[in-house]
C-alpha cells in the first residue's frame, strides 16, 4: 500500500497545525542563508540530546510501520527505507527486539543508521544521536553502505537489494567523485534529502570543523559536505538534494515522525513543516562578481588573551559574511561586523585583515591591516570555568560553566571529555560538542535529560544531554577542552575520583578566577548530595562585580573621554600608547568631574588605565 501523499494546499495548512505556536517566529520576511541561520536558532536551541542506547525504545514512537504494512495501525514492525517494498509484500520485517551488531546477509536483523555517517562528525554527540537523522535500518544493508553519500547509481552496479534500493559508482550530474553511493528508491527519496538538509540546518557553525569533501582527491572524497557553513553541500550534490525534495514530497509518514521526534527532542525538521523553505534557502543565484572591500578594520578592545575587531560593511548586497585572518592564516568568520578572537597569547604583536565573501563563495580585496599588542595581564579569565559539579542521587548530574573572559564566547569549539576503566585501562570515549554562545558575566548549566533536582528543572538548563560526559558516576575524570586542548579539570585522570567525586555538590570558591588543568580539591565549597541552590546564577559576589564594571565612552573620541560606573575611589588614571609608553597622568581624576581629557593626543590607539583596569580607546 502506497504512503498517502497529502495535495501540496492541504499539507500546509495541516502541518502547521501540529507546529507549537511562536515556534519559528523571526522567520517572516526571510530568504536565503539568513533564513538558514534564523531557522538554525530555533531548533538548536533547548534541545534534549538522548543517549545513542536509547533510541531503539525510542523508535517505538517514532519509526513504525502504520504506513505501509497493509493499514495496521497498532503494529509493531519497524519502518525500514532500506527494505520497504511501498507496493507489495516486504521480504521481511523487524521490531526492536531483532537489533543486531552485525550481518552476512538481509533479512538477519536490523541496526542503526547516521544518514549523514557518524564519520562526519567523528562520532561525537550531539551528532551521535539526533533522531533526526539516524533510523533503522536493515544490518546487511547498513553495513554494505558503510560512509558512502547517498546518491545516483550508475548502470553498473554491486549491490541490488530487495527493495531495488543499490549501491554503485556514482552519476550524480556535475559531480567529480566517482567512488560508490547507495540510491535509495524514489520513494524515499525526498526523506533523506528533508533529512540531510535538516543536518546541515541544525550543524551550522560545526560544519567546518567536520569531516568534509576538501579536493584533494575529489573522486575518493565519500563527504559531500564542502566546509561552508551557509552553503553546506558540494553544489552538484546540492542540486540533486534538492531534485529529491521535489520530486517526493512530504508524507504522512514524515509528519507524524516530526512530530514524534519533537515530542521526544523538543526540535523539529523544518524542512517538513515548511517544504517551500528549501528552494527558499538553497534556490538563489550569484552574480559571478567578487564583493566590496570591508574597510576602517579597528582594533576596537585589547587584553591579554582577546581582542574585539570591528569594522564598516561592504558595500555590496549579497555579501553574507566575513572571514578573518591573523597574521595572514585564516582563523574565523561571522556574520556580524564585529569579532572577538580569543584564545591569544599576552604581551604578543598580532596583524588582522578582514575579507567579505558573497553567497558565491567570492572573496573581496584585503581589508586595511590592524595592528595590535596584547597586555601583558588584565583582570579577566584566560578561558572559561566550571564552576559548579553535581554527582547526585540516580541521573542528578549537572554541571555549571561560567564565563568572566569579558567577551561573549562562542561554544562550537568546546567539549565535554570524560574518562572510564574498562577492566583493564582508562580511557576517553567521544566527546559532547557544546554549541550557542555564552555571555560574558554569565553562567550555564549542562543537565542529564533524566534528573529530577528539586531545585532545577530541565528548562532551565542551557544545553540538555544524556551523553556519556552527563552520566559520572563520580569515579570519573572530567575534563572541558577547547578544541584538543584541556582548560578546566574536575578530578584526577588514570585514578578513581570517587573519595572525592561521589555523592557530592562541589562549589567553586569565589575567589578562584581561572580555570586550572590540575584538579585542586581546596578550590570548591562541598555540599550534600543533590545540593542546587544558585545553580545557574552568579553568585552575590560576582553581581557586585558586574555592577561595579566600568564603562568608557564615546569609543572613538576627539576631546574627553566620559568614564562611568563607580569611580570615586580611583586613585589614578593613566594614558598609554600602544608600546607603553606613559602619555597622560593624573591623580584623583574623578574627584570633581567623570571625565579624561584627551584633545592633546594625536589620532590612534590608546590605552587608558584606571588603577589595575586596563580600557582600549582609539583617539578621532
Amino acid at each position: 500500500m502506497r504512503k498517502f501523499i497529502l495535495p501540496a494546499l492541504f499539507v500546509s495548512s495541516f502541518i502547521f497545525a501540529q507546529i507549537p505556536s511562536g515556534y519559528y517566529d523571526g522567520t517572516s520576511g526571510l530568504s536565503g542563508y539568513a533564513l538558514k541561520s534564523k531557522i538554525h536558532d530555533i531548533i538548536s536551541a533547548k534541545n534534549i540530546n538522548w543517549h545513542y542506547g536509547d533510541l531503539t525504545n525510542y523508535y517505538n514512537q517514532t519509526d513504525l510501520d502504520q504506513y505501509y504494512d497493509h493499514g495496521v495501525t497498532n503494529t509493531t514492525f519497524l519502518l525500514d527505507m532500506y527494505s520497504e517494498i511501498p507496493t507489495g509484500v516486504d521480504s521481511y520485517e523487524y521490531t526492536t527486539a531483532n537489533i543486531i551488531g552485525g550481518a552476512s546477509a538481509e533479512g538477519q536483523g536490523w541496526n542503526r543508521e547516521h544518514m549523514m555517517p557518524q564519520s562526519t562528525f567523528y562520532s561525537n554527540y550531539p551528532m551521535y544521536s539526533d533522531l533526526f537523522f539516524v533510523v533503522p535500518t536493515d544490518a546487511r544493508i547498513n553495513q554494505l553502505r558503510s560512509n558512502y553519500p547517498y546518491g545516483i547509481a550508475g548502470t553498473a552496479t554491486f549491490y541490488t537489494f530487495t527493495n531495488t534500493s543499490k549501491i554503485g559508482n556514482s552519476n550524480i550530474p556535475g559531480s567529480s567523485y566517482t567512488g560508490r553511493v547507495y540510491e535509495p528508491i524514489n520513494e524515499f527519496k525526498g526523506d533523506v534529502a528533508r533529512s540531510l538538509l535538516y543536518f546541515a540546518v541544525r550543524y551550522e557553525g560545526k560544519l567546518g570543523t567536520f569531516n568534509f569533501n576538501n579536493n584533494t582527491n575529489p573522486a575518493s572524497d565519500t563527504n559531500p559536505l564542502d566546509g561552508t557553513e551557509e552553503r553546506s553541500f558540494d553544489p552538484a550534490y546540492l542540486t540533486m538534494l534538492l531534485q529529491w525534495h521535489n520530486q517526493d514530497p512530504v508524507s504522512q509518514k514524515e509528519i507524524d515522525r516530526n512530530n514524534a521526534v519533537y515530542n521526544l527532542q523538543k526540535n523539529r525538521n523544518p524542512f517538513i513543516d515548511n517544504p517551500s523553505w528549501v528552494n527558499a534557502i538553497w534556490g538563489q543565484t550569484s552574480d559571478n562578481i567578487a564583493p566590496q572591500t570591508a574597510m576602517n578594520l579597528t582594533v576596537t578592545q585589547n587584553s591579554a588573551y582577546f581582542a574585539t575587531l570591528s569594522w564598516s560593511p561592504s558595500s555590496s548586497i549579497d555579501v553574507i559574511g566575513y572571514k578573518i585572518y591573523r597574521n595572514g592564516t585564516l582563523i574565523s568568520s561571522t556574520k556580524q561586523t564585529s569579532i572577538t578572537i580569543d584564545h591569544l597569547t599576552p604581551s604578543t604583536a598580532y596583524q588582522f585583515t578582514v575579507k567579505a565573501y558573497d553567497n558565491g563563495y567570492l572573496l573581496s580585496s584585503d581589508s586595511n591591516i590592524a595592528s595590535t599588542t596584547t597586555l601583558s595581564t588584565d583582570i579577566y579569565a584566560k578561558d572559561l570555568i566550571i564552576s559548579k559539579y553535581l554527582e547526585g542521587t540516580a541521573n542528578n548530574k549537572a554541571l555549571e560553566i561560567i564565563n568572566k573572559t569579558g567577551h561573549a564566547v562562542n561554544l562550537s569549539d568546546y567539549r565535554l571529555s570524560i574518562q572510564f576503566y574498562s577492566g583493564t585501562n582508562y580511557y576517553f570515549v567521544d566527546p559532547y560538542e557544546l554549541e550557542g554562545t555564552v555571555q560574558n558575566n554569565e553562567a550555564f548549566v549542562i543537565l542529564n535529560p533524566n534528573a529530577n533536582f528539586l531545585c532545577y528543572t530541565i528548562d532551565q538548563a542551557k544545553l540538555v544531554t544524556a551523553a556519556p560526559q552527563m552520566t559520572f558516576t563520580g569515579s570519573n575524570y572530567l575534563e572541558l577542552r577547547y578544541k584538543n586542548s584541556s582548560v578546566d579539570a574536575i578530578g584526577v585522570s588514570s585514578q578513581s575520583n570517587s573519595s572525592i567525586l561521589s555523592n557530592v555538590s562541589l562549589y567553586r570558591k569565589t575567589i578562584i578566577n581561572q580555570p586550572v588543568t590540575t584538579f585542586n580539591i581546596s578550590e570548591w565549597d562541598s555540599y550534600t548530595a543533590d545540593y542546587c541552590q544558585n545553580l545557574g546564577t552568579l553568585s552575590i559576589s560576582d553581581h557586585i562585580l558586574a555592577d561595579k564594571e566600568l564603562k568608557i565612552y564615546p569609543n572613538p573620541a576627539n576631546e574627553e573621554i566620559f568614564v562611568k560606573g563607580d569611580v570615586k575611589n580611583i586613585e589614578t588614571a593613566s594614558i598609554i600608547d600602544l608600546s607603553g609608553k606613559l602619555i597622560y597622568s593624573e591623580k584623583n581624576p574623578f574627584k570633581n568631574k567623570n571625565n579624561i581629557p584627551v584633545q592633546q593626543l594625536i589620532k590612534g590607539n590608546y590605552l587608558l588605565k584606571l588603577d589595575n583596569k586596563i580600557y582600549q580607546f582609539i583617539k578621532n
